[in-house]
């Protein structure tokens, strides 16, 4: 049977590749978008998801504009990253959009969706958790009909990852720490996150992409992107390779076994230096004696990865759509 997805995120050249994976693979049937600011504005990332679907050949899926900024705070964007549009200076090589977004909120999509298709939905978030946590604050019970949820965010010091916009904090969850809390301290059946950890381990020779500069205007498009994007992380770490985060974050789905796992509750820092932190209580340290632990659900963090399986996974899939 295939798996359910409902795709939280904010493109972002990662969440490009992400979405074409998602399209490109048999196991899901992909029920909608909802974008969130990040990468880019949600303006610009709602923008873009149109314009990418169009591309895709998938204008019909719609797509729900959700939250423009944090629940506490002012946003920030990652043109340094992502370029001032999100793809890398690319959106000129995207269609125009088929349709317009949805006037349906995020929030309202979201749970919607969670009714619609109750214990057989999985939700994927690999933008800022904004629009999950508003829709827990609306919606508590949201846990119970999700089969899934899997997050691409967070770091926790494996393999020397400690953060990537600060030497503490992953951007997602340092783009909203107060929506990563309330989001990891609800009672999720099944979570998983998929953080630099994992995905800083999932490094794919940029000459390995080079098959897509020869395919169709998809694949094209994927290579252009991943340019800039790749030459960002060749001048952060001398190595010129993709770092695919939010795709990772996808094939956890396709592929658990490819990476190593450890479960315990999860909290985040607000506030100070380390704001945006996120420390898990893998070892039971804290969970049994201190009031602040107790009573958070534990997760499940990945900690490492196959990095070939996947490198080979996400290369097959971008090369077929």
């Amino acid at each position: 049977m295939r798996m359910k997805l409902w795709l939280d995120t904010d493109p972002g050249v990662d969440d490009a590749l992400a979405l074409a994976l998602i399209l490109a693979r048999p196991e899901f049937e992909l029920l909608g978008v909802s974008t969130v600011f990040g990468n880019a504005s949600v303006e610009q990332t709602t923008a873009n998801a149109l314009r990418l679907l169009t591309l895709f050949g998938r204008p019909e899926l719609p797509v729900h504009a959700g939250a423009a900024r944090p629940l506490v705070g002012e946003p920030r964007f990652a043109a340094a990253v992502h370029g001032n549009d999100g793809m890398s200076g690319c959106t000129a090589q995207l269609p125009e959009p088929a349709g317009a977004a949805h006037p349906v909120s995020a929030v309202e999509a979201l749970l919607a969706a969670s009714h619609a298709h109750a214990g057989a939905l999985h939700l994927v978030a690999v933008g800022p958790f904004t629009n999950l946590a508003l829709a827990l604050r609306q919606d508590p019970s949201l846990p119970q009909r999700v089969a899934s949820l899997t997050l691409m965010g967070a770091a926790f010091g494996g393999h020397g990852y400690t953060g990537n916009v600060t030497p503490c904090a992953e951007a997602n969850v340092h783009n909203d720490p107060r929506a990563a809390a309330e989001v990891l301290a609800a009672p999720w059946a099944r979570c998983r996150v998929i953080g630099l950890d994992a995905t800083q381990r999932t490094r794919i020779p940029i000459h390995r992409l080079a098959p897509l500069a020869e395919g169709n205007a998809t694949q094209r498009l994927l290579w252009a992107a991943s340019q800039p994007y790749a030459g960002y992380y060749a001048t952060r770490d001398g190595e010129n390779a993709l770092v695919a985060h939010d795709a990772t974050a996808v094939a956890a789905l396709l592929a658990p076994e490819a990476f190593t796992w450890r479960t315990g509750p999860i909290r985040v820092v607000e506030g100070g230096l380390a704001h945006g932190q996120t420390v898990q209580d893998w070892q039971h340290l804290a969970s049994a004696t201190d009031s602040e632990w107790q009573g958070l659900p534990p997760h499940a963090v990945a900690t490492d990865t196959d990095a070939e399986t996947l490198t080979l996974l996400c290369l097959q899939a971008w090369q077929s759509c």
